[in-house]
């Protein structure tokens, strides 16, 4: 046997610790920081609505200065959550720094006037913004740029809920489904840890929860480790959590199309979401799905939480309904916040009723849909289940050996595929397809995928099928195979936008320092989630009636016409328009309906087509 000794390698992992450590340590300190602020502001502005209710009647005014304040000063940090996703999976200038005190005043703000949202989008934000600024300071490019988001994401998430090891292996869990970044493991971990303590040594506090009524229903480890008919009711249960995941998600990003469509001007939009707010705190006649919803107000001790869930009759039947439709309408609208707390209520009221609906305990499944609507909605099944041990279990001692363990993972994990390839972030990719089906495309964002849905559903309500089969390649004569390459059509659209190379938006002097416009417009359909958009040079031609110009080869003629490609569906593309309407005004625009082919493999004529290829 021979033994060889490779000591390179312990003395670059050993650099490679001390290194992150280094950075993972401040960072942690200074997102800890900023986060234990932000959770003091929180507080503080939630005893003060509780103590002057009339402000939930200036919400519209609180949405109006939102409004203003992110277009003045925050257009380019608006898509959140996913701006963070997206630079971490393609840095390109990494996420500003005035992310960080823009998302703290707007969540406070929306907080402050009853807006129903959570904290844990702020958290991420700011732990994102913060470590992207340190890595522009330390000239971090590349692999270590990545690094750095990412454990400014573990650090965030881990300080605001108090779960840090739930905040590792969310960074890393979250950013494409089905998929680990382990190489990043190290670094997560140690700025979550350093993130949490730093918010605890503030003396900044978390919510604690309790599930007391399962160690007393006789389930115990000595006795039977599982009770099958528990983990049924529990499978039950997680359908019902995923498909709300699902609800959630798809309400949400409609509700967001909607406004943008109908509000072209997106200062109005949150005035028009806190009017709509207070019509439905009026259609209802209570405020119990206002804010984070994790304690209640001193004037209605008995109002819907997330703690009041834990038990029998702490939640009525809709209440998670009611949650989810506030919420929506909140985020959707512009006002600033996260989706995590909020889940927690839609799904710990879930919980409670399914448990009462099914007999169980009614504690255990407000427990087990706390996490697992969470799993289903930001497809991250690992770290909500981490997260659910890292709560429950100091609270309750001999839970685990109940085998609570073992149902809250079965809980996540079935919500988490039952979700399908939906969720909140739609900067996730698909990593790894939860299942097989042609019409889901790896490596590719959620918000693709989302546009190919609609598509391949509007091409199934037209057609009556999936796929509209065509000649067969293979020949006549040879052999028969089980399954022949077939072509499907989906209806799509392509903007052609004709400019000169030389335009820029600001022309003069100052407009020679900025990017020239096609550079422009191709950003903004990538922030915008078009499908493709593409820029051609001309050699020889001429738009809207000018000069012919032609290429000079040797120094490129500025004045010759570009075509910018735009390709995505007609509704896609008429919003962008209206929003850009800035960057395309007096261009020469053509609009042209075309199809995007599939090629898809279904199965012969004379066999049974498969479960994938039979559904719409």
């Amino acid at each position: 046997m021979s033994f060889r000794l490779n000591l390179r390698e312990p003395w670059i992992v050993g650099g490679y610790l001390a290194k992150w450590l280094a950075i993972a340590a401040p960072i942690g300190i200074a997102i800890g920081s900023a986060v234990a602020l932000f959770l003091w502001a929180l507080e503080r502005a939630t005893e003060t609505r509780w103590a002057h209710p009339d402000l939930f009647y200036a919400l519209p005014l609180g949405g109006l200065g939102i409004g203003l304040m992110y277009h003045l000063f925050g257009r380019s940090v608006e898509s959140g959550n996913n701006l963070i996703i997206d630079q971490i999976h393609e840095p390109n200038g990494g996420v500003p720094a005035r992310m960080a005190p823009l998302v703290l005043i707007g969540t406070v703000a929306t907080h402050l006037f009853g807006g129903s949202a959570g904290r844990e989008g702020t958290a991420v934000q700011m732990g994102g913004s913060l470590a992207s600024q340190l890595g522009r300071w330390l000239k971090l490019t590349g692999t270590d740029s990545r690094t750095l988001l990412m454990a400014g994401v573990a650090a965030g998430f881990g300080a605001v809920f108090g779960t840090p090891l739930a905040g590792a292996v969310f960074a890393m869990e979250v950013l494409a489904i089905g998929r680990m970044s382990y190489e990043s493991l190290v670094p997560c971990l140690a700025a979550a840890i350093v993130g949490d303590c730093t918010v605890r040594a503030w003396g900044i506090g978390h919510s604690h929860y309790y599930i007391a009524s399962f160690l007393t229903s006789g389930i115990h480890l000595s006795q039977s480790p599982l009770s099958w008919l528990l983990m049924l009711k529990v499978v039950i249960a997680a359908l019902a959590f995923g498909a709300a995941s699902i609800l959630f998600a798809e309400i949400a990003h409609s509700l967001h199309r909607v406004f943008a469509t109908l509000i072209p001007w997106p200062v109005m939009r949150p005035v028009v979401g806190g009017v709509v707010l207070i019509g439905m705190v009026y259609l209802l006649g209570t405020r119990d799905y206002l804010g984070l919803g994790t304690n209640p107000d001193p004037a209605t001790p008995h109002a819907v939480t997330i703690q009041s869930c834990f038990a029998a009759g702490g939640a009525t039947w809709w209440s998670w309904w009611w949650k989810l439709v506030f919420t929506a309408v909140t985020l959707s609208s512009g006002f600033k916040g996260g989706e995590v707390t909020p889940l927690f209520f839609i799904g710990a009221a879930l919980g409670n009723s399914m448990g009462r609906m099914m007999g169980a305990p009614v504690d255990l499944f407000a427990g087990l849909g706390f996490v697992a609507v969470f799993a289903g909605a930001t497809n991250t099944p690992l770290a909500c289940t981490i997260m659910g041990l890292e709560l429950f279990l100091p609270g309750t001692s001999g839970l685990l050996d109940s085998g609570f363990g073992i149902y809250l993972a079965v809980a996540c994990f079935v919500a988490y595929l039952f979700s399908g390839h939906s969720g909140i972030y739609l900067s996730q990719r698909i990593g790894t397809p939860k299942f097989d089906s042609p019409n889901v495309l790896p490596e590719t964002p959620l918000r693709v995928q989302r546009q190919l849905r609609g598509i391949v559903h509007a091409s199934s309500v037209r057609n009556g099928s999936k796929l509209q089969p065509t000649t067969s390649l293979t020949d006549q004569e040879s052999e028969p195979m089980s399954h022949e390459p077939q072509v499907g059509a989906h209806e799509i659209g392509q903007l052609r936008i004709f400019l000169t190379p030389r335009e820029r938006r600001t022309k003069g002097f100052r407009g020679m320092f900025g990017k020239p416009l096609y550079q422009e417009i191709i950003h903004a359909a990538k922030q915008g989630g078009l499908m493709n958009a593409i820029a051609h040079r001309m050699h020889f031609g001429y738009s809207g009636q000018g000069r012919i110009e032609h290429d000079k080869h040797e120094i490129p003629n500025e004045n010759l016409t570009l075509c910018v490609e735009l390709v995505g569906t007609r509704p896609d593309l008429e919003t962008f328009c209206q929003k850009h309407a800035e960057l395309l005004q007096k261009k020469m625009i053509v609009y042209e309906k075309m199809e995007r082919w599939e090629i898809g493999m279904v199965v012969a004529s004379g066999e049974n087509p498969a479960p994938d290829e039979e559904a719409a």
